[in-house]
């Protein structure tokens, strides 16, 4: 498009024309003059900041707010505060620090000092002007300690341009790393400009900094929620189904575990993205958790929702408890992420109680069974279980049962209550695992033993607190 001719060319031409002039010898402007001139304005772009590459212009208006605040409400997040980051392109850190060498210049020529750190950052010259602007737009304050956040990342098409000079100056700042695009890092850039002095600085670098070819663009926003925390109990009713997914090879061994049947409601009703399970302790594919249940937590990641009343939390337990007979929850509810430290505090102090079926090979009489019931805090030691020395490093450790109850079934059977240590082996505690647990039953009862069930009755512990539910 060829522009009109400005206003200066058009006046020349009329030199000869007869010219009507104001009272104090100005030249007074048709209509057409002021609409030509306003034409001209509008098709010159504003040029853009040399500093700042744009970003304190078009970037920080309402428009460009409006964009921000429409993604953030197609995501139907749950907020009422957020906190604002942004991602500038390294070079503007670049372009600050010939900005301030400038500034520095002026200032010493008369005979005033004044520090860097005096002068206000772009960064945060941005969101004093911006976070007026999202007030007005979401209804909702800024305040840092939110955990719900709104990131931009800002990026500009010369920033290898502008920095490549520091790699040569500072090799030691630059180091290639895997999925990196470029070497020029915001840290990498700020510690390189840290390193250098000034003249060598101005040997490379213009200031006040050249002017930019294009303005920076906005290449990415992005929300995100803090991570909420949902912990309850869980009892578990069936033998066929393994705590977390039973993965082995590649190939799933069973259909369902306890983690998924609990955490695919959570995550439908919070609107997360992916979850975190974690329990106090972990029972065997074919182990129940019966009584008061085994305590759990799972971490929720960038849910939508994170305030559920108490009856939506009851009504949510409910849904779990009517998907499934092999796994009900109870005392559900959300808690703090210091909370979770509860869980694992003073693990192995905590104690345990198991109800396990057995099996001798020898024939038994009550008498012979019920020897055991006199045995307090028998020490065992334990050697890691041949079936976990995969996953567990080799150790012998010391684990204590507090108490046992003997019931008798008949020649061949009986029934054993526990009260132990946590982190106690019971099944190999019945059999022996080949000796590697020292005494076992077996050797206690001078027979052969093995186990045939075994439940968890109880884990006691008083997280998380109980509910009236």
């Amino acid at each position: 498009m060829v522009q009109p001719p400005c206003k200066r060319i058009r006046l020349e031409n009329r030199k000869e024309e007869a010219e009507e002039e104001t009272p104090n010898g100005s030249h007074q402007l048709t209509d057409a003059e002021k609409d030509g001139n306003a034409t001209d304005e509008n098709l010159r772009p504003a040029p853009v900041c040399t500093v700042c590459l744009g970003i304190l212009q078009e970037l920080c208006e309402m428009d460009f707010v409006k964009a921000v605040c429409q993604k953030i409400n197609s995501a139907e997040y749950q907020f009422s505060s957020f906190v604002f980051s942004v991602s500038f392109p390294p070079q503007l850190s670049v372009r600050e620090h010939a900005a301030w060498l400038l500034v520095k210049e002026e200032i010493g020529k008369q005979d005033l000092l004044v520090e860097k750190d005096d002068l206000v950052q772009l960064k945060e010259a941005y969101k004093w002007i911006i976070h007026p602007l999202f007030l007005e737009e979401l209804g909702v304050p800024a305040d840092g300690k939110s955990l719900f956040e709104v990131s931009v990342v800002f990026a500009h098409h010369e920033t290898d341009e502008d920095c490549h000079f520091l790699a040569t100056a500072c090799r030691s700042c630059f180091k290639p790393a895997k999925n990196k695009q470029s070497v020029f890092t915001r840290m990498a850039v700020v510690k390189a400009l840290e390193l250098i002095d000034d003249d060598d600085f101005l040997k490379n670098f213009r200031s006040p900094p050249s002017s930019p070819k294009t303005p920076c663009t906005a290449v990415e926003i992005q929300c995100t929620n803090g991570a909420i925390f949902v912990a309850g109990r869980y009892n578990k009713y069936s033998r066929t189904l393994p705590q977390t997914p039973w993965i082995i090879d590649g190939e799933r061994k069973m259909e369902s575990s306890v983690e998924e049947l609990i955490s695919e409601h959570l995550m439908t009703t919070f609107k997360a993205d992916s979850f975190n399970f974690s329990s106090s302790g972990r029972e065997d594919v074919d182990v129940r958790t019966l009584g008061n249940g085994r305590p759990f937590a799972i971490e929720l990641v960038n849910p939508r929702r994170v305030h559920l009343t108490a009856e939506e939390m009851k009504a949510l337990q409910q849904t779990i408890n009517n998907s499934s007979d092999k796994v009900q929850v109870h005392d559900l509810q959300i808690v703090t992420r210091e909370a979770i430290g509860h869980m694992k505090e003073g693990e192995e102090g905590k104690t345990k109680s198991y109800s396990a079926l057995i099996w001798t090979e020898k024939e038994i009489r009550n008498e012979d069974v019920a020897v055991l019931d006199s045995m307090k805090e028998l020490k065992l030691d334990q050697k890691t279980p041949l079936r976990v020395l995969h996953r567990r490093p080799l150790a012998v450790r010391v684990r204590v049962i507090h108490t046992m109850q003997s019931e008798y079934i008949d020649e061949h059977h009986f029934r054993l209550r526990l009260k132990t240590q946590a982190g106690t082996y019971i099944k190999e505690f019945v059999h022996g695992d080949f000796g590697r647990t020292k005494p076992n039953i077996g050797s206690l009862l001078g027979t052969t033993a093995d186990i045939l069930e075994l439940d968890v009755e109880s884990v006691d512990t008083d997280w998380p607190p109980a509910l009236d539910n």
